[in-house]
């Protein structure tokens, strides 16, 4: 803020209406949480219904009781939301490698899974099988993410599929969730940020 703006609110603290002036700093935390709002809010280029809700992923369904077994070994766990991981084998999406691939809980009930790989060619493989799986994306232009960051979505009644790649990177992650639980992830992360 210029000084000449400053000496100005200091000395003219009312409106002309008479009522007190909105501190500069208020303005500002509001416009930045519009802001966050909007990009929160905002779809990702390339945002489609959902052509075939899997109502989970790999079969096990949304909301199903999980814990550590033969298949699966708890990797993390943060008050209510616990995490596993494959106990073996080849970690694969559609065929093509991944680099991880986690199982996350919100108390007890399935709700995510986040998936990670690199490679341009590994991403190709991977935006070929969700389309193959969960629907074609509209490739008018202007409607496909281009740049350093890519975002993808599906959204289906019970299933949300969000993909972002880094080209720069080429490391992408996607984030298998449940509707429905999804909403625990956000409300998790405010709680732990107050």
């Amino acid at each position: 803020m210029d000084a000449s703006l400053t000496r100005r609110l200091v000395k003219y603290p009312f409106t002309p209406c008479g009522q007190p002036r909105p501190s500069y700093t208020a303005g500002l935390r509001i416009r930045f949480c519009f802001v966050g709002f909007l990009l929160l809010t905002a779809s990702p280029a390339g945002a489609v219904p959902m052509t075939n809700d899997p109502k989970g992923f790999e079969g096990i369904p949304w909301g199903a009781t999980f814990s550590e077994t033969a298949t699966f070994v708890k990797v993390e766990e943060s008050g209510r939301f616990q995490t596993y991981e494959l106990k073996s084998g080849t970690l694969l999406l559609g065929g093509t490698p991944v680099d991880s691939m986690r199982f996350t809980t919100v108390d007890g009930k399935f709700a995510r899974v986040t998936v990670r790989y690199h490679g341009q060619a590994e991403h190709d493989r991977i935006m070929a099988y969700l389309e193959s799986q969960y629907g074609p994306l509209d490739r008018t232009p202007g409607q496909i993410a281009a740049g350093a960051v890519q975002l993808y979505s599906w959204s289906g009644p019970t299933t949300e599929v969000t993909l972002r790649y880094r080209g720069r990177e080429n490391q992408g992650i996607i984030f298998f969730e449940s509707q429905s639980l999804r909403s625990s992830f956000t409300e998790g992360a405010s709680a732990t940020a107050q």
